[in-house]
């Protein structure tokens, strides 16, 4: 497989990457200027030259993929016998500058449910450089004429109908975001108490819907068995504050501004996520104590 090909299939997979190029030649190497490799997580793609030059490349790729590093960064390798090498020596005598390009994962958003409103927040969200998955029961709401401009936009659009929502949050990877405003609200519920449940850490859950009925799903979900701190993470209502209307154009507006306000918060690094979302969990389990007191009580 091609490096053009690698670096389709690690965002096809939702992994992150490093393109490395080799930018300059002087004097002797291995490969050429404009040589390149992709490095995955546990995998690569095509060569740099191999030797030292390329096991330092590989190592300092995956720092990069292990700090979530954003910004590309040039590498120089001298090729010669005296140059103090962590993985052996190379002798062709030239020096080799390397560029590292960081290869973005594009942040994932399920949305459940294209009625009125969500076929326009999928019309903004279709804009930007993302994994939009499209999903609903109803197939006349998934039809590719509808979706049309949805399809077109910058976003690679995954379109799913399927009766069963909680089959395609399965498959989701960690990190997700999840939108939930299907037409039924029983439907609603039982992705909420599904996204719940999920091994995997999501990015963000989001109900569409009144005070009263987040009130409702909060009791019920506290009687399936969630804890209050679990239960905080779903987001009802959605949208962001300020901007007000029923028009389905204007709450797609909310929704998204909202979402990308959370899309735009600082991930880390990945050995620290779990640390990171047991801090978040610390933090909302006080207020989802309280949202869950107040269901029960309205409940009874």
């Amino acid at each position: 497989m091609d490096w053009l090909k690698a670096a389709q299939q690690l965002r096809d997979e939702g992994e992150p990457g490093v393109l490395v190029t080799v930018a300059e030649v002087r004097g002797h190497a291995p490969r050429e200027a404009g040589a390149k490799m992709v490095v995955g997580r546990d995998r690569t793609w095509g060569s740099v030259g191999g030797g030292n030059l390329e096991a330092t490349a590989v190592a300092r790729a995956r720092e990069m993929i292990g700090s979530g590093a954003t910004e590309p960064e040039m590498h120089e390798a001298k090729l010669n016998p005296h140059a103090r090498n962590e993985h052996g020596r190379q002798c062709c005598g030239g020096v080799v500058r390397l560029l590292l390009e960081p290869l973005a994962v594009r942040p994932v958003i399920a949305l459940f449910g294209l009625g009125h409103v969500g076929y326009e927040l999928a019309r903004i969200l279709s804009r930007l450089p993302v994994r939009l998955l499209l999903v609903d029961s109803r197939p006349e709401q998934l039809d590719r004429v509808r979706l049309a401009d949805v399809i077109d936009g910058t976003a690679d659009v995954g379109i799913y109908h399927t009766l069963l929502g909680e089959q395609v949050l399965e498959q989701l990877p960690r990190g997700a975001h999840v939108l939930i405003m299907t037409h039924d609200h029983a439907e609603d519920y039982a992705l909420c108490d599904a996204a719940l449940r999920l091994p995997q850490p999501l990015g963000s859950i989001g109900l569409i819907g009144s005070a009263s009925k987040w009130t409702r799903f909060a009791a019920q979900l506290a009687a399936a068995g969630h804890r209050p701190d679990v239960i905080a993470r779903i987001i009802c209502p959605i949208g962001q504050p300020g901007i007000t209307g029923k028009d389905p154009a204007v709450i797609a507006v909310a929704v998204a501004a909202a979402l990308l306000a959370v899309m735009s918060e600082p991930k880390g690094r990945d050995a620290d996520w779990t640390e990171e979302r047991g801090a978040r969990d610390e933090r909302t389990s006080d207020e989802g104590r309280r949202r869950l007191e107040a269901a029960r009580r309205q409940a009874t």
